[in-house]
């Protein structure tokens, strides 16, 4: 599911993807506006059955990490920190499998 949320200190919109279990597989960079949060998610489900639009990386702690991409470069969502390059590559199958049908929780009230 993607949960919506607003932050206490900046007052900006968020998302997170978490998997069945609660984890968060997902996070969003912070939107002016609810609207561009949601945007946002509707982006990531458009965008996450290509995998062209993952980006791959490794940090420099040596841990790997991804970023989805949306059709014009902008980074829509980072994913945690991953200890080894297949713990990455089952969280962006995860995202592949799970977003695209995932449904809105909205915790902004």
């Amino acid at each position: 599911m993607f949960e919506l949320f607003q932050s206490e200190n900046n007052q900006k919109f968020y998302f997170n993807l978490k998997a069945k279990n609660g984890q968060i597989i997902l996070s969003s960079q912070g939107y002016a506006d609810k609207s561009g949060a949601k945007n946002g998610i509707e982006s990531v489900k458009t965008n996450c059955s290509d995998d062209s639009k993952f980006e791959r990386k490794t940090a420099s702690n040596g841990k790997f990490h991804f970023n989805i991409k949306a059709g014009n470069g902008q980074i829509i969502g980072s994913s945690q920190m991953y200890a080894g390059e297949s713990g990455m590559e089952n969280g962006i199958e995860s995202v592949k499998t799970n977003a695209p049908g995932a449904e809105v929780v909205d915790k902004t009230a």
